[in-house]
């Protein structure tokens, strides 16, 4: 069977990176089912985003190859610049926008991503609406919730986040499935997955994206439904 991947058997550097994610990637999901085990949950629940931005395109194939096709990118850019090729080739892969959206990406977006996961703002919630109606595709949507109202970092704080909920579900007709945050570093993250918790149960809302490399495991406790991981899987980010 010819791998559509174009690996070639003579290099070997592209065979220690099939190894080495493909290691990565059944150790991850080992701790997945592990965890979601000790909180009472089926291991189905929870989905593995694999964090493929600004590595190398050799360990992202790699992930391919070893079966994996949810993948996570932080710019609009960069993804349709990695992705349309291997998308092609396995059209199954579904994309996940994790990192914050400019309105002037919001068209490019909308037409290439599966689920945007950073819906913040409600200027960008309109956005979004008007260029899906465009487009004719909706792609998933997450509310990005600053749960320690960092004014570095993107997101609604929770004080306004039933609002956008409302906007974004009711007036806007987003195909609205869940909320995601980043817990500060410096903090210890359950109180924060705990209040994504409460506030996707108070609006109704199934989905949750939280957790990453360092704290999944706890993220699945307080029932995460995606995880967002990268550098347990593919090693250090290799920054332009």
């Amino acid at each position: 069977m010819t791998d559509p991947l174009n690996q070639s058997p003579d290099n070997p550097t592209s065979i220690s990176a099939d190894a080495e994610v493909a290691e990565s990637l059944g150790l991850i999901h080992d701790r997945i089912a592990a965890a979601a085990s000790a909180a009472g949950r089926p291991a189905e629940d929870v989905t593995l985003v694999a964090v493929s931005k600004v590595q190398p395109a050799d360990r992202v194939r790699a992930a391919c190859r070893a079966g994996h096709r949810v993948f996570g990118e932080n710019r609009v850019q960069e993804a349709m610049q990695r992705w349309p090729d291997l998308r092609a080739e396995l059209p199954e892969i579904r994309l996940h926008l994790i990192g914050p959206l400019q309105t002037n990406k919001v068209r490019e977006a909308v037409g290439f991503f599966d689920v945007v996961e950073s819906v913040d703002r409600p200027k960008l919630a309109r956005k979004i609406a008007s260029e899906s109606e465009v487009a004719g595709r909706r792609p998933a949507c997450l509310i990005q919730v600053n749960t320690g109202e960092e004014p570095q970092k993107a997101g609604v704080v929770p004080g306004e986040a039933e609002a956008l909920i409302a906007l974004c579900r009711d007036d806007l007709g987003l195909d609205l499935r869940g909320l995601m945050c980043i817990p500060p570093f410096d903090e210890s993250p359950a109180p924060h997955f705990a209040l994504l918790r409460e506030l996707a149960r108070d609006n109704g809302l199934r989905e949750l994206s939280m957790g990453m490399s360092g704290d999944f495991e706890e993220a699945i406790r307080f029932g995460a439904t995606m995880v967002r991981v990268g550098t347990a899987i593919f090693g250090a980010r290799h920054n332009p």
